[in-house]
């Protein structure tokens, strides 16, 4: 027994918490452990707290992203502006032709 356990490797799922026993020569999954369960919510009243915690995140979330939205509209503006009072400075010139290079 002491002889398998020195050929083996242990590792830890980092995605779900699993652990595997790998066996290297092989390159081969010997053993699988699930990961232990989540806790059950057991206390309604915490459950019910923590929902409206969840609650108030979002309305906060939202009201961000409202608030960054309008202020992307302002910068937007303000970006045309900048471009078109330095397209209206711009001497307008004439693309050249392939013809003009000749």
């Amino acid at each position: 027994m002491s002889q398998e356990s020195k050929l083996t490797i242990e590792v830890v799922c980092p995605c779900c918490q699993a652990r595997l026993t790998v066996d290297p020569e092989l390159g081969a999954v010997l053993h699988h452990e699930p990961p232990p369960k989540a806790e059950t919510v057991t206390d309604l009243k915490a459950a019910v707290e923590e929902l409206k915690g969840e609650a108030s995140r979002r309305e906060a979330h939202f009201r961000e992203s409202m608030e960054a939205e309008k202020e992307k509209g302002k910068l937007l503006e303000r970006k045309f502006k900048e471009l078109l009072k330095k397209a209206k400075d711009e001497p307008v010139t004439r693309p050249t032709r392939d013809i003009d290079l000749d």
